[in-house]
C-alpha cells in the first residue's frame, strides 16, 4: 500500500523558518495538505480538531517539547496510531533510544534533504510514497517527482542559508 500524498500532515517546530522549510520540502515531495503548529501544546490542540496521518516534530521546543508531544500522542488512544517523525539537530544515541522507546516511527538529524525526508516518511509507513504523474514536454505522462514551483527550496541540505533564491 502506498503512502497517500493527500494525507494530512502536521509540521511542529517553534522556529518559523524550519516550519517553512519542512512545509516546502513536503510540497516538493507532493503532499497537498500540510499544516503547522509552533509547539507541542499547539499541535495537540490541532490534533483534537483534525486527524493527521503524519506528524513531523522538532524535539527541542518550548513550552512543550517534541518528546512530550510524542508521549502525549502515544498515550491518547484516539491519536496513538498517528505516524510520528522526530527532527533534531542532535545525533546523540541516548536521544535516538529515548525517542524509539517513546514510540517514534522515524528520526531525522538536521541538516537533511528532500530525499532523506521522503525516505524517512516511507520508513515510518513501511510503504513507498505514491507516484506523482508529471507530463513531459512531448505530452507523454510518466512517474516523476512533482514539478518544481518557482518558489521551491534549492537543492542540497536544508539550512536557513538555502532559503534564498
Amino acid at each position: 500500500m502506498a503512502v497517500s500524498l493527500s494525507m494530512p500532515v502536521l509540521v511542529v517546530d517553534d522556529t518559523a523558518t524550519m516550519r517553512l522549510i519542512v512545509t516546502k520540502l513536503l510540497g516538493r515531495i507532493g503532499f497537498k495538505d500540510v499544516e503547522t503548529a509552533s509547539d507541542g501544546s499547539a499541535a495537540l490542540g490541532r490534533m483534537a480538531e483534525k486527524k493527521y496521518g503524519l506528524v513531523i516534530s522538532d524535539w527541542q521546543m518550548q513550552p512543550m517539547s517534541g518528546y512530550d508531544l510524542l508521549s502525549a500522542v502515544r498515550a491518547n488512544p484516539a491519536l496513538a496510531e498517528t505516524r510520528f517523525i522526530m527532527v533534531t539537530a542532535e545525533s546523540k544515541i541516548d536521544r535516538v533510544i529515548a525517542a524509539k522507546k517513546a514510540g517514534v516511527d522515524s528520526y531525522i538529524v538536521m541538516p537533511f534533504t528532500a530525499s532523506v525526508l521522503r525516505s524517512k516518511i516511507e520508513d515510518a509507513f513501511e510503504a513507498e510514497i505514491e507516484a506523482t504523474f508529471v507530463p513531459h514536454k512531448s505530452g507523454a505522462v510518466s512517474a516523476a517527482a512533482p514539478a518544481k514551483s518557482p518558489d521551491s527550496v534549492p537543492p542540497g541540505p536544508i539550512e536557513p542559508a538555502n532559503l534564498s533564491g
